[in-house]
């Protein structure tokens, strides 16, 4: 597994101080904003320093019925190999419906979607995940999203689906605890409990971003200071393992350089002193739960109606798995 370190999302808004920053060890760049022949000057001088750059993807929604289109993979690998990334990450997610399959015209979401945590579901994701490792040239990782909505009749809970994903295809994960969070406050999902079934030695990277709170609804926006819960989500599963690499991200509303170092410290900090404590114990898989979806504990538990809060449907959140920003969406002249 890559050891990466700390590092941040880089943004062209941002480009300039995430040069200066100190301590950055590696960034992470959304793949459909860059071109694999005309990479920013910024990534390019970082890339000289010795920042290892990895690409993130948006686009190629594995959890999709559809087979991944292989001009997104061929571009996906081209701009692995442009940057000289260790690994590529996306999302555990579906983007668009529709095309000749279904004799109806192709539709994109412009949001990162819920796959249905079914074993047939799986199923699917699974072969799509086998697709794309064979086309890559560099290890998959693949990231759990903060959804708007649960789907009916679910059989896996969130841990438990992405646990059997990793045995079943030996894909990394990319753990987003703002995302778990998100799930925490919106759908009353347990994210210590989501830590504790996963395959924690599949860990790629963790993101940590922030968000607000409106109407009784975390919006997870990427555009407000990380809060103490999702540090203590972090602090959570830096004690159960070593993640290899931890990244702040942030798309919009962006502070100045101090702000993001001061985020960036805590973030450090954070991770170092969680390894210092004795590891969390083990919590028990609620055979319940999975049998009835992941909505059906939260629902006895009387934190969230069944199908999760649909305040949330169409409430224009920015999810990192949710709404795609302007920041995630490809930049012009930009292969998709």
């Amino acid at each position: 597994m890559t050891e990466l370190g700390i590092g941040i999302g880089w943004r062209p808004e941002i480009a300039d101080a995430v040069e200066e920053l100190p301590g950055i060890d590696w960034v992470e760049v959304v793949a459909e904003n860059v071109c694999a022949g005309h990479l920013p000057d910024s990534l390019a001088r970082l890339r000289a320093r010795g920042v290892t750059v990895v690409p993130h993807g948006v686009s190629l929604g594995l959890g999709g019925a559809d087979r991944p289109d292989p001009e997104r993979l061929a571009a996906l690998a081209e701009k692995a190999e442009a940057l000289g990334a260790p690994l590529v990450t996306e999302h555990i997610a579906f983007v668009r419906a529709g095309g000749p399959l279904t004799a109806s015209p192709r539709l994109e979401a412009g949001h990162l979607l819920p796959v249905p945590r079914t074993r047939d579901a799986l199923d699917v994701l699974c072969e799509n995940v086998r697709i794309a490792q064979e086309s890559l040239p560099v290890p998959l990782a693949l990231e759990n999203i903060a959804a708007l909505f649960s789907w009916p009749g679910e059989e896996l809970s969130e841990g438990r689906f992405l646990a059997e994903l990793v045995e079943r295809t030996g894909v990394r994960l990319l753990i987003d605890v703002a995302n778990l969070h998100t799930n925490h406050r919106n759908r009353g999902e347990d994210p210590a409990r989501a830590l504790a079934e996963l395959p924690v030695e599949a860990i790629a990277y963790v993101h940590v971003a922030g968000g607000v709170e409106r109407d009784g609804v975390w919006h997870d926006t990427h555009a407000h200071p990380v809060p103490p819960p999702v540090l203590d989500i972090l602090a959570d599963l830096a004690g159960r393992v070593a993640p290899p690499g931890v990244l702040l991200e942030r798309d919009d509303h962006f502070p100045p350089a101090a702000e993001l170092a001061a985020e960036l410290t805590a973030i450090r900090a954070t991770v170092t002193t969680a390894r210092r404590r004795p590891a969390p114990a083990a919590v028990p898989h609620d055979r319940s739960a999975s049998r009835h979806g992941v909505g059906a504990a939260a629902l006895r538990a009387g934190r969230a109606p069944a199908g999760g809060d649909p305040r949330l449907i169409g409430a224009g959140a920015r999810v990192s798995g949710g709404l795609m920003p302007a920041a995630a969406r490809p930049a012009p002249g930009a292969t998709p």
